[in-house]
């Protein structure tokens, strides 16, 4: 989920708030952001919502360089 990351650096958000927000811990934030663990559909509506997009835009696999 690269583009989790340009929505949380987008609001300023460390992976650590982020995680707390979603009661998770920062290295599953991490393992979201690197794609090596997906969250579930709950987690994923919430991390849209906290985030301010949508749930097909943090899916979309976009080139954040």
């Amino acid at each position: 989920m690269i583009a989790l990351v340009k929505y949380r650096k987008a609001r300023n958000m460390t992976q650590k708030q982020l995680a707390q927000a979603l009661n998770v811990t920062k290295s599953a934030i991490t393992m979201y952001e690197t794609g090596d663990r997906s969250p579930d559909l709950v987690k994923l509506k919430k991390m849209a919502a906290i985030l301010g997009c949508t749930t097909d835009e943090l899916l979309d696999p976009i080139d954040i360089s």
